[in-house]
């Protein structure tokens, strides 16, 4: 069987596409990967990797670039394919990395969908490579592949123009052809429900890199929905881009029904019967009355990430975000006012340019007013195509680092508080997909805990939401990140 090995980075929405990629190919007749490449030395090599990427911030770029290197190096006779928003915007600096590459630019991803049976003829045909000149020959004919060579020149450009008649050239892509209702690596069932970004904020090249805002219509979502509850999921992530960007029409008997985010979320709870529903991210201007009646339902999941920015007006303003700190504070009174007790995360950017310490200052004011449960804090990342790549008055990155580190710092202790308030209460948790005696499960207000259970009981339990039993919280202080979310609580079933 010849074998596909997968990599992501960045987004939701990237970890879906990957997961439907996978599946495609899977039922194409590959064998498929998608642990870390650092995971494993011993595994089979791959005829091909595919590497799903991220634009967001340079270190995301300086990662890309890492795997793919670690990767041609350690499978030197294996072709490579690079997509995602990186390959959207510097399609050519990622192709002259190494001939094995093949590069689809993000807005094309969708044309991977039928890229499997494709690739299944042409090893028929040719069979695996078996050098490193073999494997570029077997990129080039990727290349050829008639779905890639119909991409029009404008969408490879590097440095595509917002609000430009290119960047919608891709409309005659169908953005969401990449779904699955069973996932290979990801015990929580999710659906891309809206995907790129009218809006252009002075920092972000998203817009860029995914195009405009398009949604997918309700009755599809719908159904989707529908398949993953048949399928056995408990839960679903609705994701997208910018959630509140998402615009959809219902066709009914009385003629057509525009809805919203909260109109849609409030669709689906009415046309399903058991699975919750968590919800990715949304701007503070979206939660209002009429979203948190919604929310309010026993199946909408008690956590909610808010992406805030800056707790300075004048940040903000500088940054084109549509809302105010006053905006932000109103919107987690209103989540609290819905959920009891429910995680509240949030994105801050720090050392974004003019950055004043008064302007900091005020951005800690709002994350202790606010009790934010964690914070993704990042320090600005000047990225070319954006107002802010050019701007004046960049901050130096040492204090950057030490806005970041403040920021970080106040998350860790956030979170362990959090988590110490549900000692000795019971939590539904979705169990994940894990081959260790030790099992590792997401509650439903986002807590990442270890489960005590058998390896046999974990292993017929993964995907499934069980009750657990919160015995102790850990301090998660002074650990990066990709430690903390993997090790928040230790629990038992309950």
């Amino acid at each position: 069987m010849y074998t596909i090995h997968f990599e992501t980075l960045g987004c939701k929405l990237n970890q879906i596409e990957t997961e439907s990629i996978a599946r495609f190919c899977a039922d194409a007749g590959f064998g498929v990967t998608m642990a870390h490449s650092t995971a494993s030395q011993a595994e089979t090599a791959p005829v091909l990797s595919i590497v799903n990427t991220c634009t967001v911030t340079a270190k995301a770029e300086q990662k890309a670039r890492r795997i793919i290197r670690m990767l041609l190096a350690k499978f030197p006779f294996s072709a490579m394919l690079v997509t995602g928003c990186y390959a959207q915007v510097e399609k050519a600096q990622i192709e002259q990395i190494d001939s094995r590459i093949v590069v689809v630019p993000g807005t094309a991803k969708d044309t991977l969908a039928d890229f499997p049976q494709f690739f299944m003829n042409l090893l028929t045909k040719a069979g695996a490579p078996k050098t490193a000149e073999e494997a570029a020959a077997l990129a080039k004919d990727l290349r050829a592949w008639q779905p890639l060579k119909q991409i029009p020149a404008e969408q490879t450009e590097n440095r595509l123009k917002p609000n430009s008649k290119d960047a919608k050239a891709i409309e005659s892509v169908n953005k969401f052809r990449l779904a699955t209702d069973s996932f290979m690596h990801h015990s929580r069932g999710s659906i891309k429900i809206q995907d790129g970004c009218s809006n252009r904020c002075a920092y972000c090249r998203i817009c860029i890199a995914r195009g405009e805002s398009v949604s997918l219509a309700p009755a599809e979502v719908l159904k989707r929905v529908r398949d993953i509850e048949a399928g056995g999921q408990t839960e679903v992530v609705l994701t997208g881009v910018n959630l509140t960007l998402y615009r959809g029409i219902l066709n009914t008997e009385s003629g057509e029904r525009k809805m919203d985010f909260a109109d849609l979320l409030e669709y689906l709870l009415e046309n399903t019967g058991t699975i919750s529903f968590r919800i990715s991210s949304l701007y503070p201007e979206r939660v209002d009355d009429a979203l948190c009646r919604i929310i309010a339902h026993k199946r909408v999941r008690p956590h909610f990430h808010l992406s805030v920015q800056s707790g300075s007006n004048a940040i903000l303003k500088a940054m084109h975000r549509p809302y105010t700190a006053e905006t932000v504070v109103a919107a987690v009174e209103n989540l609290r006012k819905a959920k009891d007790n429910p995680f509240i995360a949030c994105d801050i950017i720090a050392g974004f340019p003019g950055e004043t310490d008064k302007d900091f200052e005020q951005t800690k004011e709002l994350c202790k007013n606010c009790r934010f449960t964690y914070i993704h804090a990042f320090p600005f990342s000047p990225r070319p195509g954006t107002e802010a790549y050019t701007m004046k008055n960049q901050i130096p990155q040492r204090i950057a680092g030490e806005r970041v580190k403040w920021l970080s710092e106040f998350a860790c202790k956030s979170k362990t508080e959090y988590a110490k308030s549900f000692e000795g209460k019971t939590l539904k948790a979705v169990v994940e997909k894990r081959e260790t005696n030790i099992g590792k499960a997401v509650t439903e207000n986002f807590l990442h805990i270890y489960i005590e259970e058998n390896k046999q009981t974990l292993k017929d339990l993964a995907g499934k939401e069980v009750s657990v039993l919160i015995k102790q919280a850990l301090d998660i202080s002074g650990k990066d990140e990709e430690t903390e979310a993997t090790a928040v609580l230790v629990c038992d079933g309950a």
